[in-house]
């Protein structure tokens, strides 16, 4: 017998046995010593299942295993919304604001007492704080970062009278209406100064990261208007929070003159980050030029500097949140470095930390307090007066400085955008005790109405200036020209699918159109470097075009919702032709998966809703990921799937024809043929084209015009030299699906292949 095989078996069983003898006499020992120490042995009563239940129910109570299954509820609850938002075209943090109402007293709280008294006891809300506050701290440290104060210097003369009109008219009309809700609503003991302040900031607000997403998402920050806009909301919100932080120090002192110590001791600390610490983190900042990635003591000084500003803005007086928004706007200003470093906590903060926020809002937010018709009236009032301050403020004052009316409203629309930003100064005010919940729940409202109709109120204005012009721009001078889309997520994918649309369109001159497109998730890109952004994207497809010769339209787009963009743009384009590549996961874009970042290829909300009006199977077993499902339903034009082997050309073209309604696939063929030079074989898989008089005679013609091109082959079995011969497959879309789930075919035997739909 060979020993040696088995001599790390003998080694481990030997060690395992020594040493639990080892331990069996320790504790056979140990237990005599209980009998010297007097030790009374803990005896149970009842049976080892009820044992069990106590211990269970004790377990689940645990402030640990209650604050992970508060996360996980909330988590799970934000992203629904938020889901839900994105598709009716509005705002995420709509849905997570919702969300934070819906899991509330207001609803859950309402509906289901017993289990909101489990998963939210009034015990367990100071660790949900206490994270929220986390989180709050690492979203502001983001806003401040967002904020580029180099193009804020640079357009400021075109936008602070605009930005300081938008604080100032609100902020008068919210001092004015405190005047008449005062006695009514203000709590017991709260000066009017105190609450008139906070009513008016929570007029003046504006959400500058709502703002900026929306922007991008219109495709207006190339505009001087979307350049206007994102100026304005930045000198807004550092306007604002400057405010806010002399209005926090002026509620805590009891009166202005007692609060004048803590805003001296404010503007030194103003005066230290912006003299002291932002060169420091400059310098350090250098150190990065260049690099893609942050070292973990770099990023260890900067968590120190906002949490130390953090500390020392609680402190002083003004809210650890002023200190979280300072230490973000003096980063290095590299926009590169700060998206990178934006990356690096943004999804601990947004997806994690945040939503603990929203919820812990919405469970101080108690709608069923505003009971009759006269707290509805004011609450009305309320948001009136917050659209007609901050909207009409915006748009007039604009329109005053020389920007016309369409412009003008626009501003005032995206101005009024009030979002997160206004939650966080209800919350603080609620701290303080200068709200209570009754106009605390008034303003969420308002918050909630306000964030909602900046979209619909965009479209609007979109509506009653839409020109002539507008309307026909989807039309094209010249009809007869080929259009050629091809929509690609990365770059390498854009230069192959460029390649493509030469092989199909290369002699056709004037008579062709290319339009390269990328449409990139509106959340990845910073306010600040979408053109570097853009460019990165583009730059292999300008390359290749360069390289091959060809003029080629470049259209970039910011979305929140890809699929329906694409679609969109594919169907008012009039374009011939859609070019993609097949997505690289095939679960991608299921509701769980949209929620959590992964997917089921079981359970997916579209599928199943189109079961339920019986246009499908709620089982999802297509060979396309879902995301091309999804084109290839919604578009009203032929896409391409490319299923990409290392494609260089479509010199060697094989096309299999497996039934009559494969037929088209000839044209394609053709086009190949006369803009290529291709060599094309098809196969007459099921022997139906010598019998049908037309498609010899296609055949027939193509020979005429390019002969020696183009080979029918009627060999039944595909051998796999011969596949592997080929640079490209031409296959429709219902039999590359056949091929498929019949196993005839396997992804590794095909060359490069072009699967086409036909509408």
């Amino acid at each position: 017998m060979n020993w040696g095989k088995y001599r790390n078996l003998i080694f481990y069983i030997i060690t395992i046995a020594v040493f639990s003898c080892l331990m069996y006499f320790f504790i056979i020992e140990g237990q005599t010593l209980e009998i010297k120490e007097n030790i009374i042995t803990k005896t149970t009563t009842g049976s080892t299942w009820e044992n069990f239940q106590e211990s269970f129910k004790t377990n689940l109570h645990h402030p640990l295993a209650l604050l992970l299954a508060q996360i996980v509820t909330i988590i799970l609850t934000a992203r629904l919304f938020g889901w839900i938002c994105m598709k009716i075209k509005q705002p995420t943090v709509i849905g997570e604001m919702i969300a934070g109402i819906v899991l509330g007293p207001s609803l859950v709280g309402m509906y289901f007492p017993e289990f909101s008294a489990f998963l939210f006891p009034k015990e367990s809300l100071g660790n949900l704080q206490f994270l929220s506050q986390l989180g709050l701290i690492l979203f502001m440290y983001i806003v401040g970062m967002e904020l580029d104060l180099s193009v804020l210097r640079k357009k400021a003369h075109d936008a602070v009278v605009i930005s300081h009109a938008s604080i100032i008219i609100p902020f008068a009309l919210g001092i004015g209406l405190s005047y008449f809700i005062y006695r009514e609503f203000a709590p017991d003991g709260i000066q009017f100064t105190s609450f008139a302040l906070f009513i008016a900031i929570s007029m003046s607000i504006t959400a500058f990261p709502v703002l900026a997403r929306i922007v991008q998402e219109r495709n207006l920050q190339k505009t001087k208007l979307g350049t206007i806009v994102i100026t304005c909301a930045a000198a807004d919100d550092i306007t604002a929070w400057c405010i806010l932080a002399a209005v926090i120090a002026i509620v805590k002192a009891g009166s202005f003159t007692s609060s004048i110590y803590v805003i001296l001791m404010a503007i030194a600390y103003v005066f230290l980050m912006i003299k002291i610490v932002r060169p420091f983190l400059k310098r350090i900042g250098d150190l990065q030029a260049g690099k893609n990635t942050i070292s973990k003591p770099m990023v260890a000084i900067f968590f120190l500097t906002l949490i130390l500003s953090s500390y020392a803005t609680e402190v002083i007086g003004i809210h650890a949140l002023f200190g979280a928004f300072m230490a973000g706007a003096i980063m290095p200003e590299n926009a590169r470095f700060r998206t990178l470093f934006i990356d690096k906590v943004e999804d601990v903060a947004l997806v994690l930390l945040l939503p603990l926020f929203f919820v812990f809002t919405g469970l101080r937010t108690q709608i069923g307090l505003l009971n009759d018709s006269h707290l509805w009236m004011t609450a009305g009032f309320i948001i009136l007066t917050a659209v007609v301050g901050k909207f009409a403020g915006s748009a007039l004052t604009a329109k005053f400085v020389g920007i016309n009316w369409k412009e003008s409203l626009t501003i005032g629309a995206l101005m009024n955008t009030r979002g997160l930003m206004e939650l966080i100064v209800l919350n603080i005010g609620y701290d303080l005790g200068v709200l209570g919940p009754e106009i605390f729940a008034m303003l969420v409202i308002m918050a909630l109405f306000t964030t909602f109709m900046t979209g619909p109120a965009l479209d609007f204005i979109n509506f009653i200036f839409k020109s002539k012009k507008d309307e026909d721009q989807p039309l094209h001078e010249n009809d007869s020209k080929y259009r050629v889309l091809l929509s690609f997520d990365n770059p390498e994918s854009g230069s192959t699918l460029l390649k493509l649309a030469h092989d199909f369109t290369n002699k056709m001159n004037g008579n062709k159109s290319i339009t390269a497109m990328n449409i990139a998730p509106v959340n990845e890109m910073h306010a600040y470097d979408t053109n570097e952004y853009e460019n990165s994207k583009f730059q292999n497809v300008i390359e290749k075009s360069h390289e091959l010769n060809l003029e080629v339209t470049t259209l970039f787009k910011a979305s929140t919702d890809i699929e329906n963009d694409l679609t969109s743009i594919s169907n008012k384009g009039h374009y011939d032709l859609l070019l993609i590549m097949l997505g690289k996961s095939m679960y991608e874009g299921s509701l769980l998966g949209r929620l959590l970042g992964f997917t089921t290829k079981i359970i997916n909300p579209e599928k199943l809703l189109n079961t339920v009006k019986g246009k499908g199977s709620i089982f999802n077993n297509s060979p396309f990921d879902d995301f091309t499902l999804q084109i290839l339903d919604k578009t009203n034009i032929p896409v391409g799937v490319l299923v990409e082997k290392d494609f260089h050309a479509a010199d060697k073209v094989f096309v299999p024809i497996f039934n009559l309604s494969d037929f088209y696939l000839l044209e394609y063929a053709k086009r190949l043929i006369n803009n290529n030079n291709s060599q094309v074989i098809i196969l007459d898989a099921a022997g139906q084209i010598r019998h049908n008089i037309e498609v010899k005679e296609l055949i027939r013609s193509i020979e005429q015009v390019a002969p020696n091109h183009i080979t029918l082959y009627n060999e039944k079995k595909i051998e796999k030299e011969f596949l592997n011969s080929q640079d490209l497959m031409l296959i429709s879309s219902k039999s590359w699906k056949n091929l498929i789930d019949t196993k005839s075919l396997w992804l590794s035997d095909i060359p490069s292949t072009l699967i086409i739909s036909n509408p």
